[in-house]
């Protein structure tokens, strides 16, 4: 055959034609015919384990198999198909490493015709020292890697968008699951959706509090005015956690290897406390005490109430305390976490096409303040714009926030309770002398009447006689316990004042009707102001519902049916949280094996009972394979007889209806116990 004759690859398809795309034939194996040898192969195997079962088992087992009907066509098909499996996947295993061949064989040659121009020396000498790989073009390869990030990360936005209008247009109207999805959710502090006062049928307010603690923290954040040696002591803590968990951990696997149980939840906590001891005490002016092992006593001394900065006149670059501090600055410790999460949300707002126009960072108190618009007059702004404060709150921070807020809470029910009672008097003023204008007036009236005729028969005390509790406006608020004491919720008191404001506007409409008096304006006025300004607290953060961490506060104003900025403030908190917080975990699930329950017993099926007490004789393998022939024959013959238990069995002879329903075993035996399943 000429090479006129060859099929010009890759430019011909055909399935039968040598070397042609999508052939099964090659011209390599010189047109030997593939499905003889195939069919040859099938046969012989085939043929072997016919001649096998037909030499083991009794003659009247093969009657009943019929091996020259479908046994051998079964067999010959399982072959058919294992060996079309091995020899597809030889195929495809010779083309990756061929391909893998070739084009390492074609990179090394362009190698050498790129390094002609260099002398020979020069590259011998490099390929020895380092070879190929060491001297890489790795500049040009992160840039690869930094557009293929972009590329992706543009691609997740735009997926989030998708996801954000989809869910959007499923519930029909916008609500929180809007903003944190999954497993974030369990940050948010406050979300509240409500029309805005300007507009309240087109544009609506929302307020989103997101608040992550401490511990979820992937970079800790400490305060500005932390003292070096609390951030030496919290290095130190981390170091002996990290080491009572390797200690746990080996523990853990030598268990393992022995075969012994997996150490509970509860024992691995207690096994970790005993180690505490291991690493340090609370002798803290013993230098000898473990809690010195790493860094000495007189060390810590010279730290002792260090802060951010040192004095001017007592700096000294070779005191013992200015290069402890300095070793601790170059790590940047101190600034790191909150330096990050600044980094993170701004650069997610960016990106997010979420611009501002205002931002004010107040690093040493570690809180941010970021605008889109720099006005703050709602009448010169947009409907659509957004607002984002981020703070760091420690205990101390959050007890004075605590406090502050107990006493405005306080200084509403004084105001309120003063308007209350000014609005009484004027009410009781004004009413006519000998005319009834409410309840109270017409049961004065009746009271000599209701104590002849009543309560002298009936002997009860009068109704101005018993102690009113109940003030028709709230119900009776329950005692307070130590957890309502530490965590006040004023849902009590913010709902009295909600009342209040309602009664108090309904009396005066009542009151006056039509009239306008200056009496009427000026508690109007007063009315308006209170409740302006009482809405603006109730927006606000209860601190009691807050814990020590990182705090994200958001105002967002956005048009009903545009909802443009809800949408993309969406990504950028899930893209945020997502970078800063290592989320909830849940310690028992982390722990969480399925080891125990997967070590059964009874894995290992048979026909015997295992938890029989005489074994049974032993039976002819042919007779055995014909009782459970005719005990399927039998089952077949009778639907409605219970099938036996699973690792139950029965004597050799007996058929699926003469055997009786047992009752079902207690635990152990080859069952398993309800705990073992």
């Amino acid at each position: 055959m000429g090479a006129i004759d060859l099929p010009k690859s890759p430019n011909v398809f055909h399935p039968e034609k040598p070397s042609a795309v999508g052939s099964r034939n090659s011209l390599a194996q010189e047109y030997r015919d593939q499905q003889a040898e195939v069919n040859q192969l099938l046969e012989e195997e085939t043929n072997k384990v016919i001649h096998h079962i037909s030499s083991k088992l009794p003659k009247d087992v093969l009657e009943r198999l019929d091996i020259m009907g479908g046994m051998k066509e079964k067999l010959y098909n399982y072959f058919n198909q294992n060996y079309q499996n091995m020899f597809n996947r030889y195929v495809v295993t010779t083309e990756d490493e061929m391909v893998k061949k070739v084009r390492n064989f074609v990179d090394k040659e362009e190698t050498k015709i790129l390094a002609r121009y260099t002398p020979k020396e020069i590259s011998e000498l490099l390929d020895a020292v380092g070879g190929a790989d060491k001297f890489n073009t790795g500049e040009i390869e992160k840039s690869m890697v930094n557009m293929y990030g972009h590329l992706m990360g543009h691609i997740q936005r735009g997926v989030n968008d998708l996801e954000n209008l989809t869910n959007s247009l499923l519930r029909q109207k916008t609500d929180t699951g809007a903003f944190i999805r999954g497993e974030n959710a369990y940050s948010i502090v406050k979300c509240s959706f409500k029309d805005n006062i300007v507009k309240p049928k087109t544009v609506s307010d929302v307020k989103l509090s997101v608040n992550i603690l401490d511990a979820e923290l992937i970079s800790p954040i400490f305060h500005y005015q932390v003292t070096v040696e609390y951030l030496i002591k919290d290095l130190l803590s981390k170091h002996i956690i990290d080491s009572i968990d390797k200690e746990i951990e080996k523990i853990k696997d030598e268990r393992i290897d022995q075969g012994l149980e997996e150490l509970s939840d509860s024992e691995i906590i207690f096994s970790k406390m005993g180690r505490v001891e291991n690493f340090t005490e609370d002798e803290s002016e013993n230098p000898k005490s473990r809690r010195y092992s790493i860094i000495a006593k007189n060390l810590m001394d010279r730290i002792a109430d260090l802060r951010a900065e040192i004095d001017p006149d007592s700096f000294d670059q070779l005191n013992i305390r200015e290069n402890l501090k300095k070793i601790i600055d170059i790590e940047n410790i101190r600034n790191r976490g909150f330096n990050t999460a600044i980094n993170s949300i701004t650069a997610i707002l960016d990106t997010s096409k979420m611009g501002y126009q205002y931002i004010e960072n107040l690093k040493n108190a570690r809180e941010l303040l970021i605008r889109e618009y720099e006005d703050t007059d709602t009448a010169n702004l947009p409907d659509e714009r957004y607002q984002v404060r981020m703070r760091y709150y420690d205990n101390a921070q959050l007890n004075e926030e605590r406090n502050a807020f107990g006493v405005q809470m306080k200084s509403f029910e004084t105001e309120v309770q003063h308007l209350w009672d000014v609005l009484e008097v004027i009410y009781q003023g004004s009413k006519p002398a000998f005319k009834v204008t409410d309840f109270d007036d017409l049961a004065a009236n009746q009271k000599a009447k209701v104590r002849k005729t009543i309560k002298a028969k009936s002997g009860d005390p009068l109704y101005e006689d018993i102690a009113k509790v109940w003030d028709e406006i709230s119900f009776v608020k329950a005692g307070e316990t130590e957890v309502e004491r530490m965590n006040r919720t004023y849902i009590y008191e913010k709902d009295k004042i909600r009342q209040k404001i309602i009664l108090m506007r309904n009396k005066m409409k009542s009151m006056y009707d039509y009239q306008y008096p200056i009496e009427r304006r000026v508690m109007e006025d007063r009315l308006a102001f209170l409740e302006k300004e009482y809405n603006k607290f109730d927006y606000m953060i209860n601190p009691y519902h807050i814990q020590p961490g990182l705090l994200l506060d958001v105002d967002i104003t956005s048009i009903k049916r545009k909802k443009a900025t809800l949408d993309a403030m969406a990504n950028v908190l899930n893209e945020f949280l997502h970078g800063v917080s290592k989320g909830f975990q849940d310690a028992a699930f982390a722990s969480f094996s399925r080891r125990r329950s997967t070590v059964r017993e009874d894995i290992n099926q048979s026909f015997s009972d295992t938890s029989a007490a005489e074994p049974e004789k032993p039976v002819a393998t042919g007779q055995a394979y014909l009782d459970m022939l005719n005990s399927g024959e039998a089952m077949a013959k009778a639907p409605a007889i219970e099938a036996p238990k699973r690792g139950r069995g029965r004597k050799p002879g007996s058929t699926a209806a003469s055997a009786k329903p047992r009752k079902t075993r207690k635990s152990g035996g080859s069952g398993g116990s309800l705990k073992e399943l």
